[in-house]
């Protein structure tokens, strides 16, 4: 088992010590220190609304509301009042906006998080067999199975490595220009109606059902390096589906087999708000379609990795 540990140590090293890796989490602190600018200096952060007089403040933003309203039809609009009436019925003051509320923002941000880890999963077997080093590992006195995990392993740890400094790099920047409220809470629409939520509660959801599709993806990368080991393919085939696969979904949609479509079962916050992406699809149904997915995946680049030879490579 020590073997083992070093084996994974030793391939956390080789993602760690290239500066594309490093370039990476530049890019993503650049764009959260990025939204926090944008966020401070345009975005609506509810001061108005922290003084005593709070109630008087939206009651005049209603009025206004509804002289608009009558102009005009507005859906949002009407969305707005609907959610001051809200405040105003339940003696709820609006929060200040504050660093939870933008580290419950940037889960949007969990979508280059799974793109860079296709990078990473695509290249990490595709790799040895383009640089020859594929042999120096097989010849250690470890089956070709462990080292297939450990480099599965260290794909999903850098994915949680990357998602982590996706919190908690947001929270720190969201901490330092908007500060941190005591209470974090918030009032958000919810199948239909407007409602009070726990900002912990809904970071929690929110990132809880990235990490489904993040998964998923690293995974398809990896099997394609393993099957193929060619990484610009790998990393090709899984970005376009990444992007492509709600509107493959969305054309199939007509036909019985579409629910069994990988992308129709990966949002499940889908089912949170009762609306399947296809008639018929249930909870249970999602996740047992993406359990066979995943042990096909995994079943396949065990498959090409332990049992291909690798003579003349």
């Amino acid at each position: 088992m020590s073997n083992f540990f070093k084996l994974l140590y030793n391939e956390q090293f080789k993602i760690y010590i290239r500066k594309s890796t490093w370039i990476m989490y530049l890019l993503l602190a650049g764009i959260i220190v990025t939204l926090a600018v944008v966020a401070n200096s345009y975005g609506e952060l509810n001061e108005k609304y922290q003084q005593d007089n709070w109630r008087e403040v939206l009651q005049e933003e209603n009025n206004e509301i509804n002289d608009t309203l009558k102009k005009n039809e507005d859906s949002f609009v009407s969305m707005q009042l609907e959610k001051n009436n809200f405040h105003l019925e339940n003696d709820i003051q609006p929060r200040e906006y504050d660093a939870w509320q933008f580290v419950m923002e940037n889960e949007l941000l969990l979508s280059l998080v799974t793109l860079f880890t296709i990078i990473v999963a695509a290249g990490i077997i595709a790799n040895e067999f383009k640089w020859g080093t594929i042999k120096l590992l097989l010849i250690r006195p470890l089956s070709r199975t462990k080292i297939l995990l450990s480099k599965y392993i260290s794909v999903l740890v850098f994915a949680f490595f990357t998602l982590l400094f996706v919190l908690l790099f947001s929270w720190i920047v969201g901490a330092l220009f908007f500060g941190v409220n005591g209470e974090p809470s918030f009032v958000q629409y919810q199948l239909g109606n407007y409602a009070e939520a726990s900002v912990f509660e809904e970071i929690t959801k929110g990132y809880g059902y990235q990490l489904v599709t993040l998964l998923m993806m690293a995974t398809f990368a990896f099997m394609i390096s393993s099957a193929f080991r060619q990484s610009s393919l790998a990393i090709g085939v899984a970005i376009f589906l990444m992007f492509a696969g709600n509107s493959i979904v969305g054309f199939f949609a007509d036909r019985s087999w579409a629910k069994y479509i990988l992308f129709a079962n990966t949002n499940l916050e889908q089912y949170e708000f009762g609306d399947p992406m296809i008639e018929g699809m249930t909870l249970g149904f999602s996740i047992s379609v993406l359990a066979v997915y995943y042990i096909v995946f995994l079943l396949i680049s065990w498959l090409f990795f332990t049992k291909r030879d690798v003579a003349g490579h």
